[in-house]
């Protein structure tokens, strides 16, 4: 099934969101609330652009890039003003999903295969203007970029005989009929443009709009129906929810099957309440949402298991947790750093034992140890060059990355995070 996405775009300019590339109209003085509406109201991605022309004016959107990835609770592509591998890496670091190249500059078809080879193909996207420069540039973009965003509508179907790589259409026609057209397309991953950047747009409306143009825009689909499910003699089935981060427990509530569809349709936890007997949306009223990230259901299908991405507190006294109340017990450290740091480990080397095409970790690898020491050695001389800039953020970003490579070398030799700790504990 290919699910279709909703893609706001927001536009940046003196701090500003504007209406359009050429059109520096402000829409909004306060991008971060923009961007939070769109999130809060059924967005699936977030397309953030910087039509800065300074370093001065880059480096606040990039500051509001980072502000709005805090906010939102969806993936965001960025770009704008990139020159440099500098520029892609700021981007990326604001949390971005993936960095954009705009292809008609002809310095970003040069710069694509040195920023995949260092961030990873899927985190590269390309935005193009034409077919042309598709059709020019195709070795380059199918082999570096693992997205392509198309500035205006262009003839789609000729677009799929050329790359396999999925596309977002962004356009200004304001005609449904047209934007049901391009959504049809099966090259097409996502809708953005002004139609879907409305700052009132009903995205819940438009979808239902979708699905009745036999356009599925649903980004979750469960693998079991609910008639599956061991429900109580009410037709309920428990959920426990779970922070995904954190892996803490948040609290335990009941779906019934319409509260289950609602979920799965909007990507918010919706319940059903045994006491007042109907459906309710957590943070609806407090706006302390939770968004889905996995549910799972358990060996004997009577229980699930949702880890969630929760807004501000879990539980209505303020707590962050409903299970705050120690019963018994002793006393234990909760705390467990580590944890992090062993998912990372787990990842590379999952990417070493099944290598992914387009990511960087394999990439690593394929060039072996030399390549490795070489951008261990790099990662610690720019912490050494962040450490020297008054901003400690600089310097959190770039232990973070030297960590991250320090891992690969860890795997590549053969050592765990249990001997790092083991070692540390005998000195």
């Amino acid at each position: 099934m290919s699910y279709k996405r909703l893609i706001p775009c927001i536009f940046i300019d003196s701090g500003k969101a504007v209406r359009w590339f050429d059109d520096h109209t402000v829409l909004s003085d306060d991008v971060i609330s923009l961007a939070k509406y769109y999130s809060g109201h059924g967005a699936d991605e977030l397309l953030v652009f910087d039509l800065s022309e300074s370093d001065e004016d880059h480096d606040e959107a990039i500051d509001l890039m980072k502000k709005i990835n805090r906010v939102i609770h969806i993936p965001m592509v960025a770009g704008g003003n990139v020159k440099r591998q500098e520029d892609i890496k700021k981007i990326l670091y604001t949390g971005a999903k993936r960095a954009l190249l705009n292809f008609s500059k002809a310095d970003n078809q040069k710069l694509i295969e040195d920023v995949s080879k260092r961030f990873g193909k899927e985190k590269i996207a390309v935005s193009l203007n034409d077919f042309d420069a598709l059709f020019k540039h195709q070795h380059l973009i199918n082999e570096y970029a693992s997205e392509l965003v198309f500035m205006h509508r262009l003839d789609l179907n000729s677009v799929i005989n050329v790359t396999d790589i999925p596309c977002v259409v962004l356009t200004d026609t304001m005609e449904e009929s047209e934007l049901f057209k391009i959504l049809k397309c099966s090259g097409v991953r996502g809708l953005s443009g002004k139609y879907v950047s409305q700052t009132d747009m009903d995205f819940s409306a438009f979808k239902k709009k979708c699905e009745e143009e036999q356009i599925q825009m649903t980004s979750f689909e469960s693998m079991m129906d609910f008639s599956e499910f061991k429900t109580d003699a009410n037709g309920l089935i428990p959920v426990i929810v779970q922070h995904y981060k954190t892996q803490e427990v948040l609290m335990l509530a009941y779906m019934n099957e319409e509260a289950f569809d609602q979920t799965i349709k909007t990507g918010r936890m919706t319940y059903y309440s045994r006491s007042r007997q109907c459906l309710w949306v957590k943070g609806e009223t407090s706006g302390h949402f939770q968004y889905v990230h996995s549910l799972t259901i358990d060996c004997d299908k009577d229980t699930l298991l949702a880890k969630v991405d929760q807004v501000g507190a879990a539980c209505h006294t303020g707590n962050p947790t409903c299970f705050f109340q120690p019963l018994v017990g002793s006393d234990y450290d909760e705390t467990n750093p580590l944890q992090v740091f062993e998912s990372v480990y787990d990842t590379i080397v999952d990417r070493r034992d099944h290598p992914k095409e387009g990511s960087y970790t394999n990439y690593l690898f394929e060039k072996g140890i030399d390549k490795i020491l070489k951008k261990v050695g790099e990662e610690a001389t720019e912490i050494i060059i962040a450490a020297k800039n008054p901003n400690p953020e600089e310097v959190k970003y770039e232990m973070a990355d030297f960590l991250y490579h320090a891992m690969v070398l860890m795997v590549e030799r053969g050592i765990s995070w249990e001997d790092i700790v083991k070692e540390l504990a005998d000195r």
